[in-house]
């Protein structure tokens, strides 16, 4: 299946959508050869019913991850959102539920595709 994957780009932020939660990042290398992104977290959205939850992930580790999962993330939408973790200081070290949250997410994710 060819893929136009040119919006894999430094600098590019793209989401990874699995049920009610998106994980957004920023590219920061695509890996041609072996079809795989490296990417940075931002912020990962939990949408419930009322309003969205964000969860600031910008002191989460890098992930490489298959590129073909990806989804350029629109200004649209992401704009307010990063505007809610960029108006606050980035903690020096990830939170404990954040990296749950994350750990939880990508668990799920690598069961859905694998």
């Amino acid at each position: 299946m060819e893929m136009n994957l040119d919006f894999l780009q430094p600098g590019q932020i793209v989401s990874l959508k699995h049920g009610e939660r998106n994980l957004y990042a920023e590219v920061i290398q695509f890996v041609v050869s072996r079809q795989l992104c490296w990417v940075r977290p931002l912020l990962m959205v939990t949408f419930i019913e009322e309003s969205p939850l964000v969860t600031d992930l910008r002191d989460a580790s890098d992930l490489l991850w298959p590129a073909d999962l990806f989804q350029p993330a629109l200004d649209t939408e992401v704009i307010t959102l990063l505007s809610q973790v960029l108006a606050k200081q980035p903690k020096t070290e990830l939170d404990s539920a954040a990296k749950q949250q994350l750990n939880q997410f990508i668990h799920q994710l690598w069961q859905a595709y694998q």
